[in-house]
């Protein structure tokens, strides 16, 4: 086969493969995801769900059940004993806003909720920064 055959080729199988699947088509709504885990955290009520059922639900997938970090197809930071958590804002702009491969998680978590899944993180798994913040912290550095 000549090369643009075989590209015209991989083009229609690709585009085949999609449509298979049910790929919704540009013009389509998009939908919220759901996964596995979601019937562990309804959506109706996460928004009062506190920092150590955030962390859990949220973080724990990426910086592991102990603050551990991970290394793999990515490289989650160890939160345990982590020295960068000493600065609360630092922590909670990371959760507002992410950096790298963090997403941001501002628009998803109400100040009350960055705040105390910011203080769990810094008072649990071998770190002890008594400081707090509090929502109105949290809300001043939101965009």
């Amino acid at each position: 086969m000549k090369p643009l055959h075989v590209l015209t080729v991989a083009v229609v199988a690709a585009v085949a493969a999609l449509a298979w699947v049910g790929v919704p088509s540009l013009g389509s709504q998009a939908r919220a995801q759901s996964s596995d885990a979601t019937p562990l955290y309804p959506q109706a009520g996460f928004g009062t769900a506190n920092g150590e059922v955030v962390y859990h639900a949220i973080c724990q997938g990426c910086h592991m059940p102990e603050g551990q970090g991970a290394k793999g197809a990515g490289e989650y930071p160890q939160l345990a004993g982590n020295p960068k958590l000493a600065a609360a804002t630092y922590v909670a702009m990371m959760v507002l806003d992410g950096h790298g491969g963090m997403p941001g998680f501002g628009k998803m978590l109400n100040d009350k909720q960055v705040a105390e899944v910011v203080q769990y993180v810094r008072t649990h798994n071998g770190n002890n920064y008594s400081d707090a913040l509090t929502p109105e912290d949290v809300h001043s550095l939101r965009h």
